[in-house]
């Protein structure tokens, strides 16, 4: 070695500079690499999907057959750069503005109940922001939730003042998340409820809250979804929902129409499937919103069990590599983060897939990194920066 060059084992620059990224403690060798290539796969595969879906649209395409392919993949691409800036930041810098990051996000959900809200399949839910763009806020409150939970939880664990969460610590904890929900109830997005709910018990049980909080809130939410009902709180179309989820024949021209072109889409798929662009139904768009809330009909019919197969395998793997970040966290804080993704991730994802098997109700919820949609796109890279980030800070030792 002279001057100002180096080498490593006689390789040169060049192979130093590899070696320097590859090595132990590197960003590269740190990185969780099966959530990350599962992620991209699932993206991609939707971008296909999305095309086959949309191609033949033009009462939405614009005229452009593939006017969905480059926005998915668009919103793919801003999404992968969020989960990047995610990780520059860290989870434990996030941390630290967790109070504004909830502030903002409960300012988004209350600005979609004023006349710069729209309506989208029923659920005033949306800010249409021009030139085809449009946010969901909701989608954001199911990262604020759980990082705001996961701070109060964690405050005094990580700080060896308690050995786990105290009764008020979760009462305060609760009393956070449900501020958003009752405002997300009121547009009315029961799907995103449904996912709070699933985020909130996920959460406690990752933080060692006694078990009466579980089953509490658990015998408060069956009790709530009768008084729901009851009180006739939901509106038509969702009680339509729930009816013809609870008998298929119901109104099969109608509220049931959906659910049973979903069914004979993923029918006729079989093992294989009818091949890419060649699927009746696909083709013939009889299922609608077949490239957001229905996407896995286009797989189970023009790629038939196994293109199916391969999509829940990935997302699997997805949810594995996130347990296994909780559990290597060598602190709580980091512990139900990850907890909380893998509990938006596990039941998203049943429930998507549930719907278009008809063994779930039809609640508009996308399927993670498949469906087309900028705000839960965004939403899902942003939660894998996170993992990222608790695998990245987590000491290589432990």
């Amino acid at each position: 070695m002279t001057g100002n060059s180096f080498s490593v084992s006689g390789y040169g620059p060049e192979r130093a500079g590899w070696t320097r990224v590859f090595a132990r403690d590197s960003l590269a060798r740190r990185l969780d690499w099966p959530i990350l290539l599962s992620a991209i796969g699932l993206s991609l595969i939707g971008s296909v999907l999305v095309f086959s879906a949309t191609r033949n649209r033009t009462e939405i395409n614009q005229g452009d057959e593939y006017y969905f392919l480059i926005r998915h993949l668009m919103n793919t691409g801003i999404g992968i750069a969020l989960m990047i800036a995610v990780v520059w930041v860290g989870h434990r810098t996030l941390r630290v503005i967790v109070p504004f990051l909830y502030g903002a996000s409960v300012f988004g959900i209350l600005l979609v109940l004023t006349p710069l809200g729209s309506t989208v399949n029923g659920a005033h839910s949306w800010i249409v922001l021009g030139g085809g763009f449009s946010l969901q806020p909701s989608e954001f409150v199911k990262i604020t939730i759980i990082l705001g939970m996961a701070m109060i939880l964690a405050a005094r664990v990580d700080a060896g003042d308690k050995p786990y969460p105290d009764h008020r610590t979760v009462l305060q904890a609760l009393g956070l998340a449900s501020v958003p929900m009752m405002i997300v109830m009121l547009m009315p997005d029961l799907g995103s409820v449904m996912v709070m709910v699933i985020i909130v018990l996920g959460v406690l049980l990752a933080s060692g809250a006694s078990n009466r909080w579980i089953f509490g809130l658990l015998g408060a939410g069956a009790i709530g979804a009768v008084a729901v009902w009851q009180l006739h709180i939901l509106d038509e179309y969702q009680i339509a929902r729930f009816a013809a989820f609870a008998n298929p024949s119901l109104d099969p021209a109608g509220v049931g129409y959906n659910t049973n072109q979903a069914r004979i889409a993923i029918g006729s798929g079989g093992l294989t499937g009818a091949g890419l662009f060649h699927g009746s139904q696909t083709t013939g768009q009889f299922v609608p919103e077949q490239q957001t809330d229905f996407v896995f009909t286009v797989a189970g019919e023009e790629l038939g069990f196994v293109g199916a197969g391969l999509i829940l395998v990935l997302l699997g793997v997805v949810l594995w590599r996130a347990c296994r970040i909780a559990r290597d966290s060598t602190e709580l804080y980091g512990t139900i983060v990850a907890a909380g993704v893998v509990a938006w991730f596990a039941f998203q994802s049943f429930e998507n897939v549930g719907m278009t098997l008809g063994i779930m109700p039809v609640t508009g919820l996308p399927l993670p990194f498949v469906s087309y949609g900028g705000t839960s796109m965004f939403a899902v890279w942003i939660a894998v920066g996170l993992l990222q980030s608790i695998r990245v800070q987590r000491p290589m030792s432990a």
